[in-house]
C-alpha cells in the first residue's frame, strides 16, 4: 500500500469489479485507451490478470486508487513493461508508468499525487534508473500531468501504434530518470 497527503494506493482486489465496470469502463475513461468499451468479461480478466501480476515479483503493478478521506476509489495507477510489438526495440520491456481516473475526480491533481507516489516506489524500492510514460497529443491531460512530473520529451522513440485510432498517433514517449526525479 502507498499514501499520499489526500490518496491511498491499494494493491488491486476483487472487490474493485464493480468500480472497474460502473466507473472505469466508460467512453469517457476509454477515450484515450484505445476506444472501446470492454465486455464486463474482459475486465473481470483484466482485474485478475492485474491481482496476479502484482502479487508475482516483476510483474506490473496496478494499484486502486482511493480518497483516504471518505474511503471512496477515485482510479488506478501503475507500473508496468511496454509490450507493444510497434515500440521501439529500446522501448520494449522498459518500465512505464501510468494513470486513468474516474471522470468524477478529473481535475482535482489525483493523476499527479498518485503518480508521484508510485514513482517514489519505483525509484526508491525498485530502484529503477529510469521510468517512461506514453500517451498522445490527443490527450492534452496526461501530457500535463507528465510534464508537471517532470517528465522530458523522447520524440526519437515515438511511433505509430496500430491498436490506437489514427488520432492517438503517434504515440509520444516520455521519461524521467531517477537522478532528475525531485519527488
Amino acid at each position: 500500500m502507498l499514501a499520499t497527503e489526500r490518496l491511498v494506493l491499494r494493491p488491486p482486489a476483487a472487490d474493485d469489479l464493480p468500480f472497474l465496470l460502473e466507473d472505469m469502463n466508460t467512453p469517457p475513461v476509454m477515450e484515450f485507451l484505445g476506444g472501446e468499451i470492454r465486455t464486463p468479461d474482459e475486465v473481470r480478466e483484466s482485474l485478475d490478470a492485474d491481482i496476479a501480476a502484482f502479487a508475482s515479483e516483476g510483474g506490473h503493478q496496478r494499484w486502486t486508487v482511493w480518497l483516504r478521506d471518505d474511503d471512496r476509489r477515485v482510479g488506478r495507477c501503475g507500473l508496468f513493461h511496454v509490450r507493444s510489438g510497434a515500440a521501439p526495440a529500446a522501448l520494449r520491456g522498459q518500465r512505464e508508468i501510468g494513470w486513468t481516473l474516474a471522470p468524477h475526480a478529473w481535475g482535482r491533481g489525483y493523476a499527479t499525487e498518485a503518480a508521484r507516489a508510485v514513482l517514489d516506489y519505483a525509484y526508491q524500492k525498485l530502484g529503477l534508473a529510469t521510468v517512461y510514460s506514453q500517451t498522445s497529443d490527443s490527450n492534452a491531460a496526461s501530457t500535463r500531468v507528465m510534464q508537471r512530473l517532470g517528465f522530458a520529451r523522447r520524440s526519437e522513440l515515438d511511433y505509430v501504434d496500430p491498436d490506437y485510432p489514427a488520432r492517438d498517433n503517434p504515440t509520444t514517449v516520455w521519461s524521467l530518470s531517477a537522478e532528475n526525479w525531485n519527488g
